[in-house]
């Protein structure tokens, strides 16, 4: 297995990272809307065209006290949606803590100029870049 998506499963936006296992290295690519009737699956299809992964990730938001919430419950119905559609290998990756290191390396690439206030909507793709690292750390 070499490349897999992963994403940052979010009621309004999905942020979506490649990763190679041979590198060993991620990349954030975009974000996906998600509305209450669903993510925008056209967009999931291309993306899987695209890259043509082995498997799919997708972070699990958990309490820090290793509790389920309810978008616990709704990042694993997206993933058995993920693996239905797509019949992937699909692992839930524990995410807790992606979202304070998105955000933190946005604000770097915003000191860098790298990144401007308007790119605000890839920290989601940052996030699930972050979910890709972490799995492929332990993969």
């Amino acid at each position: 297995m070499s490349c897999v998506l992963g994403f940052d499963f979010g009621t309004r936006l999905i942020g979506v990272a490649v990763g190679n296992q041979i590198t060993q290295s991620a990349q954030a690519l975009s974000v996906i809307e998600n509305s209450p009737s669903g993510p925008d699956w056209a967009k999931f299809d291309a993306l899987l065209k695209e890259w043509r992964p082995q498997a799919l990730l997708v972070g699990l938001p958990l309490t820090l006290d290793d509790k389920e919430q309810p978008i616990t419950r709704a990042a694993r119905a997206f993933a058995a949606a993920l693996q239905k559609r797509y019949d992937l290998p699909v692992h839930a990756v524990d995410e807790r803590y992606t979202s304070m290191e998105a955000s933190r390396r946005f604000a770097e690439q915003r000191r860098s100029g790298t990144a401007k206030r308007k790119h605000a909507a890839n920290i989601d793709s940052v996030a699930a870049q972050i979910i890709v690292e972490s799995w492929l750390a332990t993969a």
